[in-house]
C-alpha cells in the first residue's frame, strides 16, 4: 500500500470537504501497515501483514450529525460518502451536547516516526521469534510470544480551516516462558517507538530467568506486605486511576476525584509528595500525536499531579464550556517521575518484602475509592535481607492505586510501559510500597 504524503492527504481532505453541503464537515484520514509474528511451544504459528487506509467523514446540520467511513478515494466514492453522511445527519436526532468544530489549530510536530521501525520487514520479525525461541530451547523451557510493528499516517481537517498530518511508528512484544512441567513461569513485555531501543533477546532472557526461578513456589500467608512492583506490574493498576482523570465524572460525583457536596478535588493533596505526574506529547520516549483525535484540539504539556497534589483534569470541549474552563486536547501519554535505582537496587534495600513482576485480571471493585482486585502472575518472589530468597505462590490482592501512591517508600527508574485499560502510553517507575494488601492465595502459575 502506498501511504499518502501530506500533500496527497490534504488534497483528499479538501476535495471531500468541498463536496459537502452541510453546515460543517470534518474529515479524518488514516493509513496503517501492521506486521506481526506469533509463536508457541517454541515454534512459529502465524505471521502476517495487514494494510488499510480509511477515510471518516462527519457532517452536521445544526446539531444533527451523520458519519460515514470508506476505503475508496476516487471522486465518485468521496462524493457518495459525503451525500450518505448528509442523509444520515438529516435523519439523526439532535445531539444536545453538540459543539461546532474548532477553528485553526497550531500543531507542533512530535517525534512519533522512526525510520528503523518503519524499515521492519518479515526477516526482522522472524529474527525476533528465532532469538526468543532459541534462548528458551537452550534453557530447556517453552516460549510463547507475539511481536507486532506498525507504520502509519494520520490526517484530519475540517471546513473551518483545520488541517493536521503526521506519520508514526511503534512496536510491541510480549513473551511468556514456562518450564516443561508447567511449575515455573516468567513473562516480559516491551513497547517502543524506536526499534533501535528494542532487544528481543534481552526481554526473552528476563522471562527465562523468572521462569527458572519461580519453580517450587512456597505459600506465604496473605496479609499486608512491603512490595516492590516492577513497572509492568503497576501499569495496569495505575491506568485505571489515570483513566478516571475526567472532570465531568468528578464534577458529577462518579469518581474518586469527586468532592462531597459537588465539584472536584483539583488542588487537594491525595498522594505522597514523591508523586509527580504529567502529560507531554513531545517526550521522545512516549511521543503521541500533537492533537486529540476526538476534538481536534492541540495537545499541550500538562501537569496532572504535582508533589502529591491533583493539578489538573481532562475537560471535553462541552464540559469545559459548561464549567467555564479552558479545554485542551486530551492526554495521550502519562509520565511519572522516579529515581535512579533499578529494581535490583530496590530489592537490595529491602529487609523483608515481596517482588511482584506482573499483575493480571484486574477488575474495578469501587470507583469511588479506585479499589481494584486482581492477581499476581508469572514470577512472584519473597525478599529477605536484600535478596530474593525463594519463589512464592501467587496472590489475589485488593488494593487501590490511590492508597498505593500514599504508601510509597521509594521510586525506581522510569521505564516505557503500556496501559491497556486506559489506552495510554506511559513512562512509569518501579515502586517500593508498604502495606500492600494480599487477600488470598492463588493456584495460578
Amino acid at each position: 500500500m502506498k501511504f499518502l504524503t501530506q500533500e496527497e492527504a490534504k488534497r483528499v481532505c479538501d476535495k471531500t470537504i468541498a463536496y459537502s453541503k452541510a453546515d460543517e464537515c470534518q474529515v479524518s484520514l488514516s493509513g496503517n501497515r501492521t506486521g506481526n509474528i506469533r509463536y508457541a511451544n517454541n515454534a512459529v504459528s502465524t505471521a502476517g501483514l495487514t494494510e488499510d487506509t480509511q477515510l471518516n467523514v462527519s457532517v452536521a446540520f445544526g446539531k444533527r450529525v451523520g458519519t460515514v467511513t470508506i476505503n475508496e478515494f476516487d471522486d465518485k466514492s468521496l462524493e457518495r460518502a459525503v451525500r450518505r453522511a448528509e442523509e444520515v445527519a438529516r435523519l439523526a436526532p439532535e445531539n444536545p451536547e453538540f459543539l461546532s468544530a474548532v477553528g485553526p489549530q497550531q500543531y507542533k510536530a512530535t517525534p512519533t516516526w522512526n525510520k528503523r521501525t518503519a524499515d521492519i520487514d518479515p526477516e526482522y520479525r522472524a529474527e525476533v521469534a528465532f532469538r526468543s525461541i532459541e534462548a528458551a530451547r537452550k534453557a530447556k523451557l517453552q516460549a510463547a510470544g507475539f511481536f507486532d510493528d506498525r507504520t502509519a499516517f494520520s490526517a484530519h481537517a475540517n471546513s473551518k480551516g483545520v488541517f493536521g498530518y503526521q506519520e508514526l511508528t511503534n512496536l510491541g512484544f510480549t513473551v511468556t516462558t514456562r518450564t516443561e512441567d508447567g511449575r515455573g513461569s516468567g513473562w516480559a513485555k516491551r513497547y517502543a517507538n524506536d526499534a533501535g531501543k528494542f532487544d528481543a533477546l534481552e526481554a526473552s532472557n528476563i522471562a527465562i530467568e523468572k521462569a527458572a526461578r519461580s519453580v517450587d513456589a512456597k505459600a506465604l500467608e496473605p496479609g499486608r506486605y512491603t512490595v516492590i512492583l516492577e513497572p509492568d506490574a503497576t501499569s495496569d493498576m495505575l491506568s485505571f486511576m489515570f483513566g478516571a482523570l475526567d472532570a465531568r465524572q468528578a464534577d458529577e460525583g462518579r469518581s474518586y476525584l469527586s468532592k462531597k457536596g459537588g465539584g472536584n478535588r483539583v488542588g487537594e493533596k491525595l498522594y505522597d509528595e514523591q508523586v509527580n505526574v504529567w502529560a507531554d506529547p513531545w517526550n521522545p520516549e512516549v511521543p503521541v500525536l500533537p492533537w486529540d483525535g476526538s476534538s481536534m484540539l492541540a495537545r499541550e504539556r500538562a501537569d496532572i499531579i504535582k508533589n502529591g497534589v491533583v493539578a489538573g483534569l481532562d475537560y471535553t470541549r462541552f464540559w469545559a464550556q459548561k464549567q467555564g474552563k479552558r479545554a485542551i486536547g486530551r492526554h495521550g501519554n502519562i509520565i511519572m517521575s522516579g529515581g535512579s535505582k533499578s529494581t535490583a537496587e530496590l530489592i537490595a534495600s529491602t529487609k523483608k518484602g515481596v517482588l511482584v513482576t506482573r499483575t493480571w485480571y484486574i477488575r474495578m471493585v469501587d470507583p469511588q475509592s479506585q479499589l481494584l482486585t486482581g492477581l499476581t502472575r508469572d514470577g512472584t518472589f519473597y525478599i529477605e535481607n536484600g535478596k530474593i530468597k525463594h519463589p512464592i505462590k501467587n496472590f489475589r490482592f485488593n488494593e487501590s492505586p490511590v492508597a498505593m501512591l500514599n504508601n510509597i517508600e521509594e521510586l525506581g527508574k522510569p521505564t516505557v510501559v503500556g496501559g491497556v485499560n486506559a489506552g495510554f502510553q506511559m513512562l512509569l517507575p518501579a515502586m517500593k510500597v508498604r502495606d500492600f494488601n494480599f487477600t488470598s492465595l492463588s493456584d495460578a502459575v
